[in-house]
């Protein structure tokens, strides 16, 4: 029996390990940086963390203060984030992990149980893929690929090689999310067809700076990876590499594709409650906005509105929307993102921090705080390593529809006209324009997509 057979076959109850670990694993916990008991080293799951700053940094923070987690190798191409990122999961599990540049040695790594993907996203499918050919189970930050092909492929792997992969939607696994899914499952709301989700968070310019060298230590090419060879700019790098069409999905893809998930499971849940069939992937998707505010290099709209219409397997179709107005300094139903699902007896508000349901005339029934801390997030991925169950946010049936969403609704707005969607093949029916655009052009060598 290997390691990996004796931790799914071990007697250490699933349940029991998620109550200690998440009572001691709070967010305030975790970011103060102490120092977590560990259970025993054949209990531990073996970690192999892919990126060391921005998202994978708190990524890298959770896991390794988590007892039942021990991060083994930290891999990233930046040697300051790297250094960073040792530094505070040593901090957290008392035990220093192995620093690298290429992820590749942790997969290789046969004594490694898991990758955390905390990449940007085009970064995401090609070592979800590998960790899966290696029997790795993979927990991948949102969304899932760059593009749709890419996801699909990513799919195709978990299903093959039977890998337990969890997207890093992390309100499917928050307090605030089930007691709301509670709420609507008890047919409070009535008849649902409509659900909308919105970013309306103000964000600054990145403006146009020239073209450079990169930082010292930093092998560029490596970080192109499948993408075109362009000359370093700052801002195609460290933290706005998303507003590319090279590397990122816009804020769509950034913030979107939390609030798009949040509104299309609430939907599944009031669809549940009535008797509907579940929607799925869209029928339909339309779009309209673009790059009207902003005078910078970015070359994702900074405002849009995407419809999303699903008219198969029900006899009422759903309409499920999303709205993007990055500069506006205003929230909307008092969130400046999150989701609403509508009813004809109430609605229901979902955020960040909370959900509140409202009756006729707007008379508030009932409201839950909460928040959204991925610890729960990570130990629910750790539980489904050891009993082989779906994930809360499992990539095949969770979080590639919301990644589709998401480029779908990207492709839509690029060529500013309505697509229709076959959602057997995920592609566009009679669109060979749109179809171009579900995958990248070219993959540069040797960066192609692993053979699955």
């Amino acid at each position: 029996m290997n390691r990996r057979e004796f931790l799914q076959n071990s007697g250490v109850s699933a349940s029991a390990v998620s109550a200690t670990a998440i009572s001691v694993t709070s967010a305030a916990a975790v970011l103060s940086g102490e120092q977590f008991a560990k259970a025993t080293s054949s209990e531990r799951v073996r970690v192999g963390m892919v990126g060391g700053g921005g998202r994978a940094l708190s990524l890298n923070r959770t896991f390794s203060a988590n007892p039942n987690v021990e991060v083994v190798g930290i891999a990233d191409l930046d040697p300051a984030r790297l250094g960073k990122a040792v530094e505070e999961v040593t901090k957290r599990q008392g035990k220093k992990p192995e620093a690298m540049k290429d992820f590749r040695a942790l997969v290789d790594d046969n004594s490694i149980d898991a990758l955390v993907v905390g990449t940007p996203d085009h970064w995401h499918a090609i070592p979800t893929i590998m960790g899966c050919l290696a029997g790795k189970d993979v927990y991948v930050e949102k969304p899932d690929g760059h593009n749709i092909v890419e996801g699909q492929t990513m799919v195709r792997a978990l299903k093959k090689h039977k890998r337990i992969v969890q997207m890093g939607s992390q309100h499917r696994s928050t307090e605030r999310m089930k007691t709301a899914f509670d709420y609507i499952r008890s047919g409070a709301l009535g008849k649902c067809l409509v659900a909308k989700a919105w970013e309306s968070t103000r964000q600054g310019s990145i403006g146009h700076p020239p073209d450079g060298e990169p930082p010292a230590g930093i092998d560029y090419d490596f970080w192109l990876g499948a993408a075109p060879k362009r000359p370093f700019n700052p801002r195609r790098f460290h933290g706005h590499w998303r507003w590319f069409y090279d590397y990122g999905s816009g804020d769509l893809g950034n913030d979107g594709v939390h609030r798009l998930d949040m509104a299309f499971a609430a939907l599944n849940v009031a669809c549940e409650a009535q008797g509907d069939p579940q929607v799925t992937m869209p029928s339909r998707i339309m779009a309209a906005g673009g790059k009207w505010y902003f005078d910078d290099d970015q070359e994702f709209p900074d405002t849009l509105q995407v419809t999303y219409e699903y008219n198969s397997g029900s006899k009422v179709p759903k309409i499920l929307t999303y709205e993007m107005r990055i500069w506006a300094p205003y929230s909307m139903e008092g969130h400046s993102e999150g989701a609403i699902v509508y009813g004809d007896r109430g609605q229901i508000v979902l955020g960040n921090r909370g959900w509140k349901a409202y009756g006729a005339g707007g008379r508030l029934i009932k409201e839950h705080g909460g928040d959204s801390f991925e610890g729960p997030h990570v130990q629910n991925f750790i539980d489904c390593i050891k009993s082989r169950k779906k994930p809360a946010c499992d990539l095949e049936t969770v979080g590639h529809p919301a990644s589709v969403l998401c480029h779908s609704g990207n492709i839509a707005a690029r060529l500013g006209r309505q697509l229709n969607f076959d959602a057997k093949t995920e592609s566009f029916i009679d669109d060979d324009e749109a179809n171009a655009l579900r995958t990248r052009p070219e993959y540069r060598k040797p960066w192609t997509l692993p053979e699955v």
